[in-house]
């Protein structure tokens, strides 16, 4: 198993759509678009920048257990910064490595200071399955006598 590749692979497969909210935005409009689009994370934009990321662990523990309410508070109260982030050409392994260290589940990618993308666990996850459904299926190919090689 292979994951020594770069994470770019990942976020290839993944597609290049991304969620963002300005830090002023509230709370409470994160949270909606997290719902909406299915995601654990977004991504702070500060006029194109990457300035944080906020997380529903954020919310659960900088909002509800703190008793503030998500309509008035703005994310920049909250979200994480500075944040963990990795360039396209870090390997898969060391992303993994990095999330398990820091124990964090989403992971901007960078290219410079543009923002390529974001994995979470779940996608590194689905990446690896894949390889070894793949690499499974060319050995039972091998094993027939119908590899190409």
């Amino acid at each position: 198993m292979r994951t020594s590749e770069p994470i770019r692979a990942i976020l290839r497969m993944k597609g290049p759509e991304l969620f963002s909210l300005p830090p002023d935005a509230s709370v409470y409009d994160a949270i909606a678009l997290m719902s909406e689009k299915s995601a654990g994370a977004l991504l702070v934009m500060d006029h194109g920048l990457l300035a944080g990321i906020i997380s529903e662990r954020d919310y659960a523990r900088k909002v509800i257990l703190m008793g503030k309410s998500s309509r008035e508070t703005a994310i920049r109260e909250i979200m994480s910064f500075p944040v963990i982030r990795v360039s396209l050409e870090e390997t898969v392994d060391e992303c993994m490595r990095i999330m398990t260290a820091r124990r964090i589940r989403h992971l901007p990618v960078v290219d410079g200071e543009r923002v390529a993308g974001i994995v979470s666990i779940g996608d590194i996850v689905k990446w690896i399955i894949t390889r070894q459904e793949e690499t499974i299926q060319q050995l039972e190919s091998y094993i027939a006598g119908a590899y190409p090689g």
